[in-house]
């Protein structure tokens, strides 16, 4: 009898466990605050872009994009006042992490990231057959820059701000790191459009730092899925060894290109989102007594409390289920004793956080 094919895959695949993503509920109706997108739209900027390029027969579908997305490489290069070869264009910040780890990352070479933080990390790890080397937060969510600093990991991925928990990091604190950390430190600053600070302004000093951001939260295009590295130009080659030969389509180059060329209509939304963010943290904190992380993120991470003062990973479940039966998606991760008794809500539009409000007040008088 001839083997099943699944016999001759490779052993470490058979043992992977694959990223699970928030839900994506399929029927209309549901308010998603589960994944951190962009609760408003693009910039008309980028309708009108796409019009543009698809033409009247669509025509320009039928060719391949720029493979090295060379116009959006100079306009992400001169947001950062940096040189265009500098700049590494990927599908998602995810593609842009995968290849990363895929120079990175081996038996013998060690990727580190901390405990709690994106949950794709481990995953990337376990796809390239890696070693790992995890480092615990604790409560205070302090970096712990000394354990970082020491780590023998080739590559060490940090997430700042922080996901879930939306603590963001000093510069000062990750120029220490740099100093003393002999591999690559990768700065994950998927929500940094956010954040009082990012480590940017770092990269002309320390060649061994890649920046690592999205268009998915600051530009409303997650569904277009595009994101970037800034870092030496030699780590912009290895990457580019590394890609799909047309890793980033005609459609999502031309949205992003409109996108970036529209920065008034994004600062807008951005002081809006943080507006809103810090209003319900006040709300959660001072009138519902809940431990919220301050957030320089566009979620909160908030410890639900019942009518009865209790916390912990039940009440937290109880809550989520309680949303979600009401089609209020938040998000639960229960599998780290740090955050199984938190909930992670994305911040929405004013009238989706009215909603949840109203939503959590009734599950205080009925809990």
């Amino acid at each position: 009898m001839a083997k099943h094919p699944t016999s001759f895959a490779l052993p470490h695949v058979a043992r992977l466990h694959a990223y699970t993503p928030g839900l994506q509920p399929g029927e209309p109706g549901w308010i998603k605050l589960n994944t951190n997108e962009n609760p408003y739209p693009p910039s008309p900027r980028v309708a009108e872009a796409l019009r543009r390029e698809i033409g009247e027969d669509g025509a320009t579908l039928r060719l391949y994009p720029n493979s090295r997305s060379t116009p959006l490489r100079e306009a992400v290069a001169r947001l950062h006042g940096l040189e265009a070869d500098r700049v590494f264009i990927g599908n998602g910040a995810d593609d842009v992490l995968n290849l990363l780890i895929r120079c990175f990352c081996a038996p013998e070479s060690a990727a580190g990231f901390t405990l709690p933080s994106y949950s794709l990390y481990p995953v990337l790890v376990g796809i390239q057959d890696g070693r790992a080397l995890p480092l615990d937060f604790d409560r205070s969510m302090r970096l712990p820059v000394d354990a970082i600093a020491a780590s023998a990991a080739s590559i060490f991925l940090l997430t700042s701000p922080n996901a879930p928990t939306g603590v963001g990091f000093r510069r000062a604190e990750i120029e220490e790191i740099l100093r003393r950390f002999r591999g690559l430190l990768v700065v994950d600053e998927t929500y940094a459009i956010f954040a009082e600070e990012d480590a940017a302004p770092l990269l002309a000093q320390y060649p061994h730092l890649c920046v690592v951001r999205t268009f998915s939260k600051s530009h409303c295009l997650a569904g277009m899925r595009a994101g970037y590295a800034l870092a030496h130009p030699e780590v912009i080659g290895l990457l580019d060894r590394m890609k799909d030969s047309y890793n980033v389509s005609r459609l999502t180059q031309t949205a992003v290109l409109a996108a970036v060329g529209d920065p008034d209509y994004y600062a807008i939304l951005i002081r809006k989102i943080k507006a809103t963010r810090d209003r319900l943290y006040e709300q959660w904190t001072a009138k519902l007594g809940w431990f919220t992380y301050p957030s320089q993120a566009n979620f909160l991470f908030t410890e639900p409390r019942d009518p009865a003062g209790r916390t912990g990973p039940e009440v937290a479940r109880g809550l989520y289920d309680h949303l979600c039966a009401r089609k209020i998606l938040v998000r639960y991760f229960g599998s780290h004793a740090l955050t199984s008794s938190f909930l992670r809500i994305s911040v929405g539009t004013d009238e989706e956080m009215l909603v949840l409000q109203e939503n959590l007040e009734a599950w205080l008088k009925h809990a």
